[in-house]
């Protein structure tokens, strides 16, 4: 259920003399706004007309508009119609390209995390790494949307990545040939008495996969066998605000999930859970790391608030804001930071991440000693500051061991599920959880 809570304050005092007053601001307001509008367009009529080499119109203007929403944070920018076309691809769960979710930071590509079993994983890219070529082609100078852009293209042609790893002293050049990545929203598996869920990413796929999940592990795992359920949410960069809500629901049998508030703070979004829990009840340890971002957050901020998870790891990429996309028709889209996110205690995420339960540390193999794979919201450029944001900012090493057996949080999951070991914080109880 969407509840909408709209608070109306009314200004019945509001004197004359203050009304001409704001009327006089706005004119001048918007007389200063007009006036910055015709320096731009003075600036763009010398710069067709007098620039070395006659420049492209419409990428001279799309810069500008990128250039205008990237000084507001890392997650606003203009797409224009191929690229809204292709987000629009990618929230289906399946897009051509190389399997990397990315920022910009420091002018460089960021890589978030390359997406399991894609061209970018198989060819050894790591969460962390900056690309500063592609092609041959510095990165610099280019705006996210253009870098993103020209790492996509024909299936089955190679694309070089000059790639700046932490701990390496020269650039690697990594060759990875283009293919339809095939997003897996759910990967699962029984482990004996357990049932393990890995959400990959939020897609318009992943509540029905983890549906048909749940349900493919009950029929294998007799319901007075089965010690619980873990949902492994490390790595996931986030997704759909609507699957978020549906995944939060589907452990839960009432109260809010999440709320979102924008810039007039009287006006909440609020997304509550309805009665029913498809892991019947069953306890639940919910992983997180550095890579959990946004969606991921959502959830795992729900379970922990009602305390109907355990949650485990480390602390979350803090990703807390709500990006809107506005369609301008043949022109593409727009996509505007316009919200936060607040768990059901009233936290925010933003620049602060999610805090375990219980927080283990996953160390890395030797190999990857002196790598930088430590991730967080509160690092980016410009991001926008959390009113819970600290020092300590957000995020932590998004680190995941390809074999289980080296996976020091998941085996301690498992232990806590079976009773091999014990912690305070497991099992919650749900009776110090938010008021419903």
């Amino acid at each position: 259920m969407i509840r909408k809570l709209t608070v109306l304050a009314a200004g019945a005092l509001l004197g004359a003399s203050s009304m001409i007053m704001m009327q006089s601001f706005a004119a001048n307001s918007d007389g200063d706004t007009y006036k910055q509008l015709a320096i731009f367009g003075d600036v763009f009529e010398r710069v067709r007309a007098q620039y070395v080499t006659v420049p492209d119109d419409k990428k001279l203007i799309e810069n500008a508009i990128n250039g205008m929403l990237t000084s507001l944070d890392p997650h606003s920018s203009y797409m224009n119609a191929e690229e809204a076309k292709d987000m629009r691809v990618s929230t289906k769960g399946e897009f051509g390209g190389l399997g990397i979710e990315v920022t910009m930071e420091n002018d460089l590509i960021k890589v978030v995390s390359p997406m399991e079993d894609t061209p970018a994983s198989k060819a050894g890219v790591l969460a962390g790494d900056l690309i500063s070529k592609i092609d041959g082609e510095q990165v610099r100078g280019q705006t996210l949307n253009d870098a993103v852009s020209k790492m996509r293209g024909e299936v089955g042609k190679p694309i070089k990545l000059t790639i700046i790893r932490n701990g390496v002293d020269k650039p690697l050049e990594i060759t990875v040939v283009r293919d339809i990545i095939k997003v897996k929203a759910v990967k699962y598996r029984v482990e004996g008495d357990i049932g393990y869920l890995r959400l990959i990413q939020f897609t318009e796929q992943t509540y029905d996969d983890l549906q048909a999940a749940i349900k493919d592990i009950q029929s294998k795992i007799p319901a007075d066998k089965l010690k619980g359920y873990v949902l492994d949410l490390r790595l996931n960069p986030g997704g759909l605000l609507d699957q978020a809500v549906s995944v939060s629901d589907a452990f839960l049998d009432k109260g809010e999930i999440v709320s979102t508030r924008g810039r007039d703070q009287a006006e909440v979004m609020r997304f509550d859970a309805k009665p029913g829990d498809i892991s019947n009840g069953k306890p639940l340890i919910v992983l997180i790391n550095g890579g959990s971002a946004s969606a991921s957050e959502i959830v795992a901020g729900a379970l922990q608030d009602h305390r109907r998870a355990t949650i485990l790891g480390t602390q979350s990429f803090g990703k807390g804001s709500v990006q809107t996309i506005i369609p301008l028709g043949d022109n593409g889209a727009l996509r505007l930071t316009t919200a936060l996110y607040y768990t059901p205690s009233g936290s925010s995420i933003q620049g602060k991440g999610i805090t375990p339960d219980i927080k283990v540390d996953q160390p890395l193999p030797d190999e990857y000693k002196g790598y930088d794979v430590n991730l967080g919201e509160s690092e980016l450029k410009g991001h926008i500051k959390g009113n819970q944001e600290d020092d300590k900012g957000s995020g932590s090493a998004a680190f995941v061991p390809k074999d289980p057996k080296d996976d020091i949080q998941l085996n301690e999951a498992y232990k806590l599920l079976r009773g091999e070991m014990a912690n305070a914080a497991f099992p919650p109880n749900p009776q110090k959880g938010v008021p419903n």
